[in-house]
């Protein structure tokens, strides 16, 4: 059925509507039983079947299919739909949505806006309420709006006991992609690769070998203190500073072992030529 309906389609054609127009142009003229010029949303009861087993069904569809589908009632005399599929049931979330569309007069003068329809939002759960097991599987539900010519205003009983609630109500199916696309993916793989490169030229602070001493002022760009293979030994001691080692000499009394300063004749201070002698 879908080869037949996409072969009577023009090529490229691609079925996006809004949901003013699915109320409008199909919708209402399925429940009034006016005919389309080309079949695109197939007729299927979709509580009979498991999501994942509608796109097969569907007249044309590619990612996200659309039906036109019967409600049933759960209990006889009540409104409420019938939710229940094939292996699972379908559980609303959110709020209803009201369909607004422009009021048109035969004239075509456009008079405020009516409420046309509701939209519901539901996801399907596997196994039996209230334990059943959430899937990416979601459905939008349309219909018509509550006015006397598409509703019921208190729900009685049919006098052949049927449990028909809807004749005719529309939906959307589609199941939820919590995947990256490839471009999504490409950009985050770059941002993590240029993070990685930023790590590795980012510069690692040398230990400070005198603690006591502050620490000393940026150093040129001649050679960077970092892992790097093209830094030689020369260029260090080039880079380093040395009126730090100069101050920290002269500030500290630097007396090797086995050393001694010459102490002056009496206990005064040391000797004029300030020689040190080696004590044996």
């Amino acid at each position: 059925m879908k080869n037949l309906q996409q072969s009577r389609l023009p090529p490229g054609f691609r079925f996006h509507p809004t949901d003013e127009e699915l109320i409008l142009h199909y919708l209402r003229k399925k429940v009034a039983s006016t005919p389309f010029p080309v079949s695109i949303i197939a007729d299927v009861d979709i509580y009979k079947f498991d999501p994942w087993d509608l796109p097969d069904k569907a007249a044309l569809g590619e990612k996200e299919w659309y039906f036109f589908s019967p409600r049933d009632r759960k209990y006889p005399n009540g409104a409420r739909p019938n939710r229940a599929a094939a292996s699972g049931y379908w559980k609303a979330t959110g709020t209803d949505k009201i369909i607004m569309a422009s009021a048109i007069t035969p004239g075509g003068v456009i008079e405020g806006h009516e409420n046309v329809g509701v939209k519901k939002a539901l996801v399907f759960y596997r196994g039996k309420p209230p334990k059943g097991v959430k899937t990416d599987w979601i459905m939008h539900e349309y219909r018509l709006a509550d006015t006397p010519t598409f509703s019921y205003i208190k729900p009685i009983k049919p006098k052949d006991s049927s449990m028909r609630l809807d004749d005719w109500v529309l939906c959307r199916i589609y199941k939820k992609a919590h995947s990256l696309t490839s471009c999504a993916r490409a950009e985050m793989s770059s941002e993590h690769e240029q993070e990685e490169e930023d790590e590795e030229q980012q510069l690692v602070a040398p230990e400070n070998p005198f603690p006591s001493l502050k620490s000393s002022p940026p150093m040129n760009n001649k050679c960077p203190l970092m892992s790097q293979k093209s830094c030689s030994f020369t260029n260090l001691l080039d880079a380093m500073d040395y009126s730090l080692l100069s101050s920290f000499l002269a500030d500290t009394q630097f007396n090797p072992p086995g050393f001694e300063s010459n102490p002056a004749p009496g206990g005064g201070a040391a000797s004029s030529n300030g020689a040190a002698s080696f004590l044996l």
